[in-house]
């Protein structure tokens, strides 16, 4: 269901309670992403999402970029033990000794594709049919195309990325518009 926001404009409901929302919502969330460097900037920040609220992300995204270099996947598949202990002492992210690793282990797995295939191996999930939800309640946490990127990824030596974290990918990089029917970002 969409709610009202503070400019009185319908949005999804989960975007209407703070600015950092409002403005992920309106400019960012379900907007077609199609580079390497910033899907897996992407793909990064939903592993870190995992069991938290996205909010707690949002706040700290630019800490985030600050503490991986901008998400620069050569400089962060690079990275060694003194990094790692650099990133465990960061209170400006989200200090989860797995996903760190997971950033640096799908850096180095990014690093083993082409160019440009990662970004062509997560646009060939998008499914052929994904219609507008009506209600919150019509947006699923996984798919069949979820499933399968997230065993993609797996094979291609990816790490901490299941069906949940694919979806939410899909969704936050445009690979589905989850966005309402009413909502003002469809």
């Amino acid at each position: 269901m969409t709610a009202p926001s503070p400019d009185g404009a319908l949005r999804c409901s989960w975007a209407t309670s703070a600015p950092e929302y409002i403005a992920y919502h309106d400019d960012e969330w379900g907007r077609e992403i199609r580079d390497d460097q910033a899907l897996y900037e992407r793909l990064t920040l939903e592993g870190f999402q995992s069991g938290l609220s996205w909010i707690t992300i949002l706040r700290k995204r630019e800490n985030f970029r600050r503490a991986f270099d901008q998400f620069d996947p050569e400089r962060v598949a690079a990275y060694g033990p003194g990094d790692f202990d650099r990133l465990m002492a960061d209170a400006g992210i989200v200090r989860n000794r797995l996903k760190i690793n997971a950033t640096i282990t799908n850096a180095r797995a990014l690093l083993e594709l082409a160019p440009g295939e990662l970004t062509e191996l997560l646009w060939s999930f998008r499914p052929a049919n994904h219609p507008a939800p009506k209600t919150m309640a019509d947006v699923p946490a996984t798919t069949p195309e979820s499933v399968a990127m997230s065993k993609a990824l797996k094979k291609k030596g990816f790490v901490f990325i299941g069906p949940t974290t694919s979806y939410a990918l899909m969704q936050a990089t445009g690979i589905v518009n989850d966005h309402l029917a009413d909502c003002i970002a469809r």
